[in-house]
């Protein structure tokens, strides 16, 4: 057998066998120039990379320590919150890009936040992001794979802290701040609701509404399903105790102002019934701390609300209702055709009749439905979130250089809260000015 079996031979006569071995030998012939040329070229660019290292460790080394000096001159009306800087205000923007941080004390019935399955809570603080490209009414969250914290809500920390911890942090954040920033926003979720979903829509409240006090948020023990709303009315009622407690433990804390609670759905049962119990137990206005209770599409039948708001002061109460809420719909006939308060259609006669011997204050938000079922406009129309972040932060003049200090004995310097003044309108327009309160 020949070579050229092999290596098949092209058409001049020459086997590529032999156009390999002239390609090596060019090779090994110009090998030696190569390694020259490239020892050449690497001494003349080593001293550049070395330089631009030691210019750029300098530089990083200058940006460190100008980070601890500032860090060493926050002022006292800042403060870290699990390493993120939070002021006197709740919504604090970030870095450009970086996600505002909201700061949450959180009381949760919630096995799965670390409670026993007796109603008692479980405290923690919690630092949600709220990314740079928030818009006002929605919850930015990924439709499927991990979130980014630079487009997404996320969890930046938490903190499990006993009651009395979570008593003591929450004075220490209302500490010096002056007039409504010592208010604290309750926000007690409804039916359907996972904890993560219930800490994102406060965050998203807060900093829709530019609240400037401190958030709060009681999680009840929803089971999060369609289909679970007679396990979860169970699971409410289980709840009442602990939230009368929460409440109770919030208006004793020192120098904070005014108690604010935003319940939506059956949460706005829950707390009516909670303050029922707490005006029972001598204590109808918190001891004149209880500030605005604001009930978002209220699943509450009309007759238990006749007897709740019999025991609570109308005039710190207002309701968010929409007559196409089929979600409340669907509970009504769960419940018999029973009517839900948050149904209540303001430009019905005798709807409107009955709302007027109530005695509390009413938004018609039944144009601001922002999907099918229309239960959940009150915080994802930017107009109704707006509308509440403006009855929360509105002025009291009698309070507006209160400030709070905490003294060695725990006391405070802020006064008691004047009672408000009476409702007199129910707003049937899309939200039109507020009613003078």
């Amino acid at each position: 057998m020949k070579c050229r079996d092999f290596f098949p031979v092209e058409p001049g006569g020459s086997p590529r066998f032999g156009r390999f071995l002239k390609a090596r030998e060019t090779r090994e012939r110009l090998r030696p120039q190569v390694e020259a040329r490239l020892v050449l070229a690497r001494r003349r660019i080593e001293p550049i990379i070395l330089r631009n290292f030691w210019t750029n460790s300098f530089t990083r080394s200058c940006a460190l320590l100008a980070a601890a000096s500032l860090a060493g001159c926050v002022s006292d009306g800042m403060r870290m919150v699990d390493g993120h800087v939070n002021n006197a205000v709740s919504f604090v923007s970030g870095p450009q890009g970086e996600p505002a941080n909201v700061a949450i004390f959180v009381a949760s019935t919630r096995r799965s936040e670390g409670a026993a399955d007796d109603g008692r809570a479980h405290f923690s603080l919690t630092s949600i992001g709220v990314p740079a490209n928030h818009r006002a009414g929605s919850v930015e969250r990924p439709s499927f794979g991990g979130a980014d914290r630079r487009r997404h809500f996320t969890v930046l920390s938490k903190r499990n802290m006993d009651e009395q911890e979570f008593r003591d942090e929450v004075a220490s954040h209302v500490s010096g701040r002056v007039g409504n920033s010592r208010d604290v926003l309750l926000y007690v979720h409804g039916f359907n609701t996972s904890a993560d979903d219930a800490r994102y829509r406060l965050a998203q409240i807060v900093a829709d509404g530019r609240f400037s006090g401190v958030p709060a948020l009681f999680v009840w023990n929803s089971r999060g399903g369609l289909f679970n709303y007679e396990s979860d009315k169970e699971a409410a009622t289980v709840s009442r105790d602990a939230l009368e407690r929460v409440l109770v433990d919030l208006s004793h804390a020192p120098g904070v102002g005014r108690i604010h609670v935003l319940a939506h759905s059956m949460g706005a049962w829950l707390t009516m019934e909670t303050l029922r119990g707490v005006a029972q137990s001598g204590h109808p206005d918190l001891d004149g701390k209880l500030g605005e209770v604001m009930l978002a599409a209220p699943d509450i039948d009309l007759n238990v609300f006749r007897q709740q708001i019999a025991r609570v002061d109308p005039r710190h109460v207002s309701v968010f209702v929409a007559n196409n809420d089929r979600a409340l719909s669907l509970s009504s006939r769960i419940a018999g055709d029973r009517p839900r308060l948050g149904a209540m259609n303001p430009n019905n006669p005798e709807d409107r009749a009955e709302l007027d011997r109530l005695g509390v204050a009413v938004q018609d938000i039944s144009s601001f439905s922002t999907d099918f079922v229309g239960h959940g406009a009150f915080a994802e129309a930017p107009d109704v979130v707006r509308t509440i972040g403006a009855q929360l932060t509105a002025p009291r003049p009698a309070e507006a250089d209160t400030q709070a200090v905490i003294d060695a004995n725990g006391g405070t310097a802020a006064a008691a809260a004047p009672p408000p003044p009476a409702n007199q309108k129910i707003e049937t327009q899309p939200l039109a000015p507020l009613a003078a309160r």
